[in-house]
């Protein structure tokens, strides 16, 4: 039995093959919507990486407000806060993630947990109160 751990391919493509193309040849491997985004915004994509790889050197926390930036390969390994709307939500970026959006880490909303009804939710609740 073969014990050895999976190599990560993206679209038959290595992690290290993938690293070496550019934002716009990593857009043709994509789905549409992303793919469009990528060749619409990709000096985008390209100024979020070069700010990020200077933080990185200066050992600081990358954070950011910008959530409809696509993953990209140039993008695995680092460590990132994206803003949900109330505070910052860290993200390690994996390989998993190629081709998503920074949004899609960062909910927005928080779960909800619902808990035993108040006092006066029912008729039954509303006659205990009155004692």
């Amino acid at each position: 039995m073969d014990l050895r751990k999976k190599e990560f391919k993206y679209k038959g493509k290595t992690v290290e093959e993938l690293q070496n193309l550019g934002v716009r040849e990593f857009a043709k491997l994509v789905r549409a919507r992303e793919r469009r985004n990528l060749l619409r915004n990709f000096q985008k994509t390209e100024e979020f990486l070069h700010r990020a790889e200077k933080k990185q050197g200066n050992k600081k926390q990358i954070r950011t407000h910008i959530r409809d930036i696509v993953v990209v390969p140039q993008m695995i390994g680092m460590k990132i806060q994206v803003y949900n709307g109330r505070q910052f939500t860290p993200i390690e970026i994996t390989g998993d993630m190629l081709g998503h959006k920074f949004g899609e880490f960062a909910p927005t909303r928080a779960k909800i947990v619902h808990t035993k009804k108040g006092v006066g939710a029912s008729k039954g609740s509303k006659s205990k109160s009155k004692k």
